[in-house]
């Protein structure tokens, strides 16, 4: 057998691939048989209880009587409403990104001194190792940023020392250091790809420690490194929404996992980050974007609630679009009435179109939002409330700011890398079991025949 490139998929392997397929499918009927939860949730979108966290909590329901019924949806960081964070900061014309950032990790919003010191310590590790953009980043650049990042993660473990210590002091100082480092690696990472394969001019710019987050993002993207205020803040926002979801969320129950097993702190970013990675979780805004591209070409009038309305079945009836039959950017696995993350972005969303000169497209994802809840009930059997979730503004926004595609999901991960810290520091400071849920076997038992009986 011999395959013409690398990435051929010959006769042999598709023959192979159907009896692969074959023998990995299951009845369906045996999930119900044995009363599998599938996805480790109920039929209802309520998650299996696997853990306790003090990290993140996302409420969707409340108690009324003795039951549960849905309810507005809330997000908690350390047990402060985010909704309440955010205007704090937004209030006194703050950065939040590196306050809430001293929250998740600590438990305790900081002084002023404690978050100047916190932000000068972020500020000193955003430094790569020598030679690391040009040995590293600048050879075999990927056309996926998240592959990219993952990699330039795990290779950061070659230039640590204390690369295998899973004491919290060391984790932390490694923690604070990808936190401080994600921005510069992915928009490097960007940099290059945009410079090798798409014949664009290279700009590698030094992030500057004085900046915020949100800032330096902008400031080393940009090819003149310029940017409004109102630009940043709405990133920064952006952020602080993304930073955490609960234990729960695929991605952070991959680091309690992946951290479980006891192993390294880069291991278990790149786990964390191929979960990210995966359209269903942090590529959802990806769809979102290009949905709406689609919707733009196909309606002709974008104020015509029947025609927007037609092209909203139609996707559901797998007609229009990618044919999946999806409405992206429409529901959630826990929020029911509504995400609290989309509600806290759409007045700064609707800002900011006025400030680009797309209000039109902003009415268009209103009316959207608004249209899509009633014909998703009424084309589908749901169990609970739909309504709009964060991705469903978060790829509009990185529009209007002039964010490449590519850099969607890897801002997704600068912020989360603050969730995924705070869960592996919980998961190593309460010294728990190795996670190994159970599997249930219902293969056939068989006996073996020999080779030349076969």
């Amino acid at each position: 057998m011999q395959m013409n490139s690398y990435s051929e998929i010959t006769p042999e392997i598709l023959d192979l691939a159907q009896m692969s397929e074959r023998a990995s499918q299951i009845n369906a009927d045996l999930y119900k048989k044995y009363d599998v939860k599938r996805g480790l949730r109920d039929i209802n979108g309520k998650g299996v209880l696997a853990g306790l966290t003090e990290i993140g909590e996302v409420q969707a329901y409340k108690s009324v009587d003795g039951k549960e019924v849905p309810c507005e949806g809330k997000l908690y960081y350390r047990g402060l409403d985010i909704e309440e964070l955010v205007q704090g900061f937004v209030s006194e014309k703050r950065f939040g990104f590196e306050e809430i950032t001293y929250l998740l990790l600590f438990g305790e919003l900081p002084s002023e001194k404690e978050l100047s010191d916190f932000c000068e310590l972020l500020g000193s590790y955003r430094t790569l190792p020598t030679h690391f953009v040009r040995d590293i980043i600048m050879k075999a650049p990927s056309k996926d940023m998240m592959n990219t990042l993952a990699r330039s993660v795990l290779t950061l473990y070659s230039y640590d020392d204390r690369g295998d210590d899973i004491s919290i002091p060391n984790v932390l100082r490694q923690s604070l250091q990808l936190i401080a480092l994600f921005p510069v690696l992915s928009v490097y990472g960007y940099q290059a790809y945009s410079h090798y394969h798409d014949g664009k001019s290279l700009y590698i710019h030094q992030p500057q420690p004085n900046l915020s987050t949100a800032e330096n993002i902008l400031y080393t993207l940009r090819p003149d490194s310029s940017y409004t205020d109102f630009e940043a803040k709405v990133l920064d926002i952006a952020l602080v929404l993304h930073m955490e979801h609960g234990g729960g969320n695929n991605s952070s129950f991959t680091t309690h996992v992946v951290s479980s097993s006891g192993t390294d702190t880069y291991s278990s970013v790149a786990a964390s980050l191929g979960s990210l990675k995966g359209p269903r979780h942090g590529g959802a805004n990806i769809k979102v974007v290009r949905m709406f591209e689609d919707m733009k070409q196909q309606v002709k009038d974008w104020t015509d609630e029947k025609e927007v309305g037609a092209y909203l079945r139609a996707l559901l009836s797998k007609e229009a679009f990618d044919h999946a039959g999806l409405i992206y950017g429409m529901g959630h696995a826990v929020y029911s009435l509504s995400d609290p993350r989309a509600n806290i972005f759409k007045s700064f969303v609707e800002r900011l179109s006025k400030e680009k000169g797309r209000e039109d497209e902003f009415r268009l994802y209103s009316m959207v939002e608004q249209l899509a809840p009633k014909i998703i009930g009424e084309e589908r059997q749901i169990y609970k409330g739909v309504s709009a979730n964060v991705d469903f503004y978060s790829g509009f926004v990185y529009s209007m700011l002039d964010l490449p595609l590519e850099l969607y999901t890897p801002i997704f991960a600068m912020a989360r890398i603050v969730g995924w810290s705070a869960h592996r520091i919980e998961e190593l400071a309460n010294n728990g079991k190795i996670i190994r849920p159970a599997y249930k076997s219902v293969a056939e038992k068989q006996e073996y025949v020999k080779l030349s009986e076969r």
